[in-house]
């Protein structure tokens, strides 16, 4: 049986079918993997050890020269991110102020919804599309785009005064396994050699953790509303990033692959109202929102990202 070329022959097919699989078997089996538990227990809720590993064997094929490419790629795509956010928020905030729709097709929706979908990009999506797309230093560049995760930003966006930006230590953290692998990488070249062979291997495991992580019901309970914001976010802000990632000499492939929503981003809304109660009205539908955002971009920016590289010419490097 050719299921590995069967698999690739589907655009993005070694991130997107695993991911598929696990959100299927948790819509279905929602407790399947607490049923299990033991090693299908963990592989059903271990997308983050194995994202770490992943930060480990690609930090290893990483050049410590390529540190201030790295910087300038996920400061561009950060600060990208965050000003197509606010231009896009300010947009809706004109129509929609502080409040949301409640009657009608867009019934639910608030710059609230708006805004915590765009401004947090799945950090595993984009690190395995680039393993699989792009350079290993643009992989690297989401140690900086990680600064994007939680409230801050959104609230930022919001207009929303008197909250910190999360702890030192949470930065350090998303980044010390990809430095770690640095070292080990630039210190021995055997090393080097032997941790980057994991890389493409890594991507369907953490891509199916990823999924289990899902269900498939969430884009049910948000409707097409829900699947509709998913697609303007891959849309608007991918425009956005390849038009800026191609301005600094890349070719755009890092822009489309972090035009997504990240996990998290769901607990933004009740987050942002823990800040500020006039927000929370909008908590339900919001969160409900989001949810389907993370759900249809996680599954449409593997398919438009291998589509695209397609289109200009890059290969896969899985395969």
């Amino acid at each position: 049986m050719r299921i590995k070329a069967s698999i690739e022959k589907i655009p993005g097919g070694m991130m997107i079918v695993p991911l598929l699989l696990g959100a299927i078997l948790t819509t279905l089996f929602p407790n399947m993997g607490k049923t299990f538990g033991s090693f299908t227990g963990a592989l059903m809720s271990g997308s983050l050890p194995i994202l770490a590993v992943f930060y480990v064997c690609m930090g290893a094929t990483i050049n410590f020269k390529a540190t201030p490419y790295i910087l300038k790629k996920g400061g561009t795509l950060l600060g990208t991110k965050i000003a197509t956010g606010v231009i896009v928020g300010f947009i809706a905030g004109q129509f929609l102020g502080n409040g949301m729709i409640s009657e009608g097709f867009f019934a639910g929706l608030s710059v609230l919804a708006i805004v915590a979908a765009m401004n947090d990009t799945n950090g595993g999506l984009y690190m395995a599309l680039m393993g699989q797309f792009g350079k290993k230093e643009d992989v690297g560049a989401y140690s900086v785009m990680s600064l994007e995760s939680g409230p801050f930003f959104t609230m930022l966006t919001l207009g929303i005064a008197g909250l910190a930006a999360f702890p030192w230590q949470t930065f350090v953290g998303a980044i010390l396994p990809l430095v770690v692998g640095m070292i080990l990488g630039n210190l021995d070249k055997d090393m080097r050699e032997f941790l980057g062979k994991a890389v493409p291997v890594l991507v369907p495991f953490f891509a199916f953790a990823l999924g289990a992580g899902l269900n498939l019901q969430t884009v049910w309970k948000a409707g097409f509303l829900g699947v509709l914001l998913g697609v303007a976010v891959v849309a608007v802000t991918g425009i956005t990033l390849i038009l800026t990632d191609r301005l600094i000499g890349g070719n755009g492939i890092a822009g489309i692959s972090a035009a997504s929503t990240a996990g998290n981003a769901a607990g933004v809304p009740a987050a942002v109202a823990a800040a500020n109660a006039a927000y929370a009205p909008l908590v339900p539908s919001a969160t409900a929102l989001v949810a389907s955002c993370v759900i249809v971009t996680a599954i449409l920016v593997p398919i438009v990202t291998a589509w695209y590289a397609k289109r200009i010419g890059v290969k896969s490097q899985i395969g």
